[in-house]
């Protein structure tokens, strides 16, 4: 919507004659000769498509803003899931470092750890 009110936009200057220059020395006979009513739309049409233009742009920020905030809670929610996963992998890994030992230990130990990542999940 921004693109076609922007094209619109510089459409509309464009087409528009300078008001300024030799152009406004003939500007009369623009007036006497029925063009004046066009060049009042055209004035009316450049100023309607700079507030599309603004207006589809503070849209889009708050669109924006709004999907922002929601990709932000989704890809916290899977870091904290990740970090917690890492955390409880490197807490069996930790144990069974410490009963190396002992194989017995070392499977009973395991299977503890995997109890407490299934029950925090």
């Amino acid at each position: 919507m921004i693109a076609i009110a922007s094209i619109l936009l510089i459409l509309a200057v464009l087409v528009q004659s300078p008001k300024s220059g030799m152009a406004a020395n003939f500007g009369a006979a623009n007036q006497t000769m029925g063009v004046r009513q066009t060049s009042d739309f055209l004035e009316k049409f450049t100023w309607a498509m700079i507030a599309a233009v603004v207006f589809f742009t503070l849209l889009s920020v708050v669109a924006l803003s709004a999907d922002k905030k929601e990709v932000e809670t989704a890809n916290t929610e899977v870091i904290d899931s990740l970090l917690n996963e890492a955390k409880s992998e490197a807490a069996a890994e930790e144990v069974v470092i410490e009963n190396e030992a002992d194989p017995n230990a070392t499977a009973e130990v395991a299977e503890v750890a995997a109890e407490e990542t299934t029950e925090q999940e």
